[in-house]
């Protein structure tokens, strides 16, 4: 657990926007806001990583809508005494070199020690940052959800002048025991690679804190290797991408912030198309182990998975763990195991999964053993071996293992991770923030790419009123789009391919034969897309509501709508749903 802040803490204003600190060993600061920090003297600790003084600034997001984030004081090996005149010599130079203020650097040395931590903290400001911010359901995504009652100290204007705003040490990560000895036993493996290099695959029911333990897992590794490798089977909530996706990413930095923050593009990469895979499982493995293929066993693997862990989910979690054969499981659940029973070595071994037989299973649920074939075990592996090792997690932070009681729903969790990848459409110098409809789209031939609609079945005459004003992914196949005249070109079947990135289609030319589409990839990348997929993921309703500048009617946005067509009230329905469990921060302009 976060030990709590003292009263003695020490904020002193640097310069314009930026502040300096001054932790005691083991002191913490739990924060909301977001800034730019630096260590300065000694080491801290945030979310696992430990900052020294070699690291440069690291960006830190600490939003209301996750739990906040705590900076702790790392206790260092106390130096003789002789030292102490060269310390604090070090401690000012470091102070100097960054432009410290002469009075900010006497306050800091008064309460200086050989084993304290200086930390220099700045305004931070980014193009995604900002475009979030500049729709108003978001606009106070850094503020705290609840002003907490505490006598303003000038300590905390300091801070504020920054962009962070001190809260209790309640509202940041709790680490249960098991959170802890789970972490350790995981960081002793992947380091010491005795017995070949650890594949972590955590799993548990939605709200038991998977993403966070990820996250701080990710970060103790970096603190001991260059990199770490991340696959992401939780298409409804992924961490590095745009929801809907399958994906593997190299992971050289600390994760110090919710996804949105951090969108990058993966080594692999599958749009899937839908934030659930129940309707079509099948599909669902196929692009695991496409995923999982890329993955060359030379640095540990973290493998996060879905929240469905019951009935069908369960079996295709146990269909899961023999696709990808970790040697190590993560279970997270809370402590009466009603969610789901252990996931023991015996039980994954003799239980029947979704498409795979348990061991003494004579018949399993099949859905076509030709296309089952291709993901059975390796010929000649020992089936009556245990396949890995189960370390249980109790989490401990309020409402756990309750999913109707999460800070936000996850739908505007999705949505945010959408406004974080189109942020990088943003231009990097500080300044206003451009509206998607004023940035100049990339034309795209109809018959240069292939087309498929993933979740649903679209009539052709229909299928360009479909993809008009879309979320697609943009995608490579192996095989050559041809065709004979000027498009569109359209998919029998979704194939599993490679996706460089998503855009919007803002635009559809019928005369010209042509699609207008918004995107961040960069042109190489683009050259090699053949291929747009349309799922069901959606473009946040604040996106197209919130269309700065526009004069009469918004263009794809229309109040007289008649709800009783069948298919029409999906947007109603998440509104009512959205009212049941008042959030302060709602991608839908209710």
């Amino acid at each position: 657990m976060v030990p709590p802040a003292e009263p003695g803490l020490v904020a002193v204003e640097a310069a314009e926007g930026t502040a300096v600190l001054l932790l005691a060993p083991r002191q913490a600061l739990t924060f909301t806001g977001k800034c730019r920090l630096r260590c300065l003297y000694g080491a801290v600790r945030l979310l696992g990583f430990a900052v020294a003084s070699h690291h440069p600034g690291l960006p830190v997001f600490s939003p209301g809508t996750h739990c906040a984030l705590s900076l702790e004081a790392l206790p260092g090996a106390r130096p003789p005494a002789a030292a102490l005149r060269q310390l604090r010599a070090a401690a000012r130079a470091a102070m100097r070199s960054h432009r410290v203020r002469r009075q900010a650097r006497v306050k800091v040395m008064a309460g200086f020690s050989p084993d304290c931590a200086v930390v220099l903290l700045e305004h931070l400001d980014t193009p995604v940052t900002r475009f979030l911010l500049s729709h108003p359901p978001l606009s106070r995504l850094f503020e705290p959800q609840k002003k907490e009652e505490s006598n303003f100290t000038p300590e905390d204007a300091v801070l504020a002048s920054v962009g962070i705003v001190k809260c209790s040490p309640e509202r940041g990560l709790l680490v249960s025991e098991s959170m802890c000895l789970a972490l350790e036993e995981l960081i002793q493996a992947c380091c010491a690679e005795d017995e070949g290099v650890p594949v972590v695959l955590v799993c548990g029911p939605k709200n038991t804190g998977k993403s966070t333990f990820n996250r701080y897992l990710i970060n103790l590794l970096l603190n001991r290797l260059p990199v770490v490798e991340y696959m992401e089977c939780d298409i409804g909530q992924t961490e590095f991408t745009p929801p809907g996706c399958v994906s593997l990413s190299s992971v050289t930095e600390p994760v110090l912030g919710p996804p949105f923050t951090h969108q990058q593009m993966p080594r692999k990469m599958v749009y899937y198309g839908q934030t659930s895979c129940e309707q079509d499982t099948e599909r669902y493995l196929d692009v695991v182990k496409y995923v999982f293929s890329c993955y060359k066993k030379e640095v540990p693997l973290v493998i996060n998975t879905m929240g469905w862990v019951k009935g069908e989910g369960l079996l295709l979690l146990i269909d899961l763990i023999r696709l990808l054969s970790p040697s190590h499981i993560v279970q997270m659940d809370i402590c009466d195991w009603k969610a789901m029973p252990p996931l023991t070595p015996e039980h994954v071994h003799f239980s029947a999964g979704l498409h795979t037989k348990g061991k003494q299973q004579s018949k399993c649920k099949q859905l076509g053993a030709d296309s089952m074939e291709s993901w059975k075990y390796p010929e000649g592996e020992d089936m009556s071996a245990p396949q890995h090792k189960l370390l249980y997690v109790h989490p401990e932070f309020p409402r756990a293992g309750q999913a109707g009681e999460a800070r936000v729903h996850s739908g505007i969790l999705r949505d945010m991770s959408i406004l974080g990848y189109l942020g990088h459409l943003q231009s990097p110098d500080i300044g206003a923030v451009l509206p998607l409809h004023s940035l100049v789209p990339y034309q795209v031939p109809f018959n240069a790419v292939a087309l498929r609609v993933i979740h649903t079945d679209v009539a052709p005459s229909n299928i360009m009123y479909a993809v008009n004003a879309s979320w697609v992914g943009l995608c490579c196949i192996p095989e050559e789009v041809r065709c004979q005249t000027d498009g569109p070109v359209l998919l029998t079947q979704t194939p599993v391919c490679d996706c460089l990135g998503f855009g919007i289609v803002r635009g559809v030319d019928m005369e010209k034969k042509l699609y207008h589409i918004l995107t961040p990839v960069p042109p190489e990348n683009l050259r090699l897309v053949n291929c747009l997929l349309l799922g069901n993921i959606s473009i946040p309703n604040c996106v197209l509501v919130g269309q700065q500048g526009i004069e009469g009617e918004i263009p794809y946005v229309t109040s007289d709508y008649n709800y009783s067509i069948m298919g029409s009230g999906k947007l109603r329905k998440k509104k009512q749903h959205l009212k049941k469990r008042p959030f302060p921060f709602e991608c839908d302009y209710t």
